[in-house]
């Protein structure tokens, strides 16, 4: 009882671990949850677990099976010799048999248990399977939550161009009344705010589209982060893949795939064993001499051993082609160790390359900013043109969107890593 409790208090205490290394607001994690129960395809692979444990159920009867058998034949010519002036009949013309069979497998030398393992192993590998699922659509949940946050950003920020170009058409128009701007910067101005105008319409677009795949994922249309605050450990690759070959679930799924081979391999090697069982049977049926039409009660019982003689090799080669599919199945956890290096270490990349690029634009958006302000009032005192002035604008807002775009890249860098490491941060 106490290894239990050692067991399960280790197991709580790596899981919490593991969600230490990341940080996700607790609006993400219901949303997420949401997911596990309102997307249908969750629902559908849950099945399948049911589906596997029905199957188990089926595999481990090893009960008597019992028959009722009734049959009739008619034969000719009668099965009769001469004694003396008469004939004896040895069978009747008209053969009756009705009887209830027992049968029982006694000895199966491990089939039983093997299909067991078997039947276990797919019930594993289906509870991987809905793991799957869910990390898939946590990490989909997450990248919409955040397209979300961006979006809106990205629309305060064409909101604040289009008032500061507001502001400058008011500037013009007084300017133009005055004679100090021509019809050509009321146009021009008047082109810009279309433009922009424009760009937030894509904007909201693309917002409500991302609404709309929330809703068809968590059954939520609206969200209400306004931050990327999705945090993540960071280390060096080589840990980055120690911990995901301990975590991720498309290794979890591979060992599954091994143990399911290695039970058919176990299976496939009982093919030519031999099978013990005991049967009996009871009822009426006639042919009994001397009197071969009266039909009358009879049983009988005994023990079956049945042994495979020759088959043409066809146990030998099932054999060996389990044991090739789960050497198959060892090649593939190559093949993820170097696929999952190579993603970890563009993931990291990702991260830290965006990293280094908003330190980087702080200072431009700065630059830009005091770049603006003097460019407008340069023009509002007469000494500046409209072009410059727009010029400033536009690259405030590019600074500004740029920035925008780096700490996005980096928020969704760090999903993906929490993702390719497998922790279940929901």
């Amino acid at each position: 009882m106490k290894k239990i409790v050692l067991i399960a208090l280790f197991t709580s205490l790596a899981a919490s671990g593991l969600q230490a290394q990341v940080q996700a607001n607790s609006e993400l994690k219901s949303l997420i949850n949401k997911s596990f129960t309102y997307y249908p395809k969750v629902k559908e692979i849950e099945n399948t677990v049911a589906t596997a444990k029905q199957k188990l159920d089926v595999v481990s009867i090893n009960t008597p099976v019992v028959d009722g058998n009734l049959s009739y034949r008619f034969i000719e010519p009668k099965i009769q010799i001469p004694i003396g002036a008469e004939s004896f009949q040895f069978a009747p013309i008209h053969n009756v048999d009705a009887n209830v069979a027992a049968n029982y497998l006694l000895y199966d030398f491990g089939r039983l248990k093997a299909n067991i393992e078997k039947a276990k192993a797919d019930i594993l590998l289906a509870e991987h399977n809905v793991d799957a699922v869910k990390y898939q659509l946590a990490t989909q949940v997450s990248t919409i939550y955040y397209n979300i946050i961006y979006l809106q950003h990205a629309i305060a920020i064409q909101d604040s161009v289009l008032h500061f170009l507001a502001e400058n058409k008011t500037v013009i128009d007084n300017k133009y009344q005055n004679g100090d701007a021509l019809k050509f910067d009321q146009l021009n101005i008047k082109a810009q705010i279309d433009a922009e105008e424009n760009r937030k319409v894509d904007l909201q677009n693309s917002l409500q589209k991302q609404q709309n795949l929330l809703a068809y994922t968590t059954g939520s249309k609206q969200s209400s982060g306004n931050i990327f605050d999705f945090e993540v450990a960071l280390k060096d690759v080589d840990a980055a893949l120690a911990e995901t070959k301990a975590n991720n679930i498309d290794y979890v799924l591979a060992k599954d795939k091994i143990k399911q081979a290695l039970s058919d391999v176990a299976i496939s090697k009982l093919g030519d064993k031999p099978t013990v069982s005991v049967g009996a049977d009871a009822g009426f049926k006639n042919g009994y001499v001397p009197n071969v039409g009266e039909i009358r009660f009879n049983y009988n019982a005994g023990v079956a051993l049945r042994i495979p003689i020759y088959e043409g090799g066809k146990t030998k080669k099932q054999v060996k082609l389990s044991e090739t599919l789960v050497k198959q199945n060892e090649l593939n956890i190559e093949t993820l160790n170097n696929n999952y290096k190579k993603d970890l270490e563009q993931a990291l990349t990702d991260v830290q390359s965006n990293l280094e690029r908003i330190k980087n634009t702080e200072g431009q958006i700065e630059q830009a900013k005091y770049a603006q302000t003097i460019a407008a009032t340069r023009f509002k005192n007469g000494v500046g043109t409209n072009l410059e002035l727009t010029n400033a604008s536009t690259n405030v807002q590019r600074a500004e969107l740029t920035k925008l775009q780096y700490q996005y890249q980096l928020c969704l860098a760090k999903v993906e890593l929490a993702k390719l490491i497998g922790y279940k941060y929901w």
